[in-house]
């Protein structure tokens, strides 16, 4: 197994997370803001938006820390293996990433914010940075978020089985469409978090940035998001190293 410094960890960690958030919250805002040339596209842009994310993000932090640009994979991966004393390490890496990402999707859509001000009924913007759920229901969503992460937390650990697809880069390639998978089959109900810096990073930047018009920041729900991701993953990790 490969071992890098926390310093290439921290960087690579960051680097990437910040790409996944740019293309994925990117993607929402495309669709969500008014006078933008993909208003209205739909759920499959974003999920494959998402999932480009996901693949860019991946294969530009691999390098450096194996790109695991989610702190539900990085727990389930410890839990697997017994590796702890770089866990901080990459979760902080993914969190100013996700903070990075999150403001440079801000500044893309400057404009767009602020057109956003000027009709008579502005948009709410908080499901551009964080995930809102369509049924607000904190039992139901936590189970949500904790299924479909687990859906995805397993299956990477189980692609390492494959002889090839780590070394060949492929593995990167079958883990964007995987979450491509899960934003299009599980992701209706919460929006599919299923990475907690992918969730809270964004929504404080959402929190902090003067973006006219844009509604609360919802943190009576923000724990959702955060527990249920990092319980599927730890559940992945867990059954992954009982039943492989």
């Amino acid at each position: 197994m490969t071992t890098w410094s926390n310093w290439e960890v921290f960087r690579g960690e960051l680097i990437g997370t910040a790409i996944l958030i740019l293309f994925g919250a990117g993607v929402c805002a495309a669709v969500t803001l008014r006078f933008s040339k993909a208003r209205a596209a739909g759920w499959l842009v974003i999920a494959f938006g998402w999932g480009f994310g996901v693949l860019a993000g991946a294969y530009t932090a691999a390098p450096l820390s194996g790109g695991h640009l989610n702190p539900a994979v990085t727990l389930g991966i410890a839990v697997d293996t017994g590796r702890w004393s770089q866990v901080w390490v990459y979760v902080l890496g993914q969190m100013v990433g996700a903070m990075t990402g999150a403001v440079l999707t801000w500044l893309v859509y400057h404009a767009q914010f602020g057109a956003n001000r000027e009709q008579e009924t502005a948009l709410p913007t908080l499901g551009i940075f964080s995930t809102v759920p369509e049924v607000r229901n904190p039992v139901a969503n936590l189970v949500t978020e904790i299924i479909a992460t687990f859906a995805l937390v397993l299956p990477i650990l189980a692609f390492g089985l494959t002889k090839g697809l780590g070394t060949s880069g492929t593995q990167t390639l079958i883990v964007a469409f995987l979450v491509v998978g899960i934003g299009l089959s599980l992701g209706g109900p919460t929006g599919y978090a299923i990475n907690p810096a992918r969730d809270l990073g964004p929504r404080l930047v959402h929190a902090m940035l003067p973006i006219p018009n844009k509604g609360p920041s919802d943190w009576g729900y923000a724990w959702v998001p955060v527990a249920g991701p990092l319980i599927g993953g730890a559940l992945g990790g867990l059954v992954y190293n009982l039943a492989f």
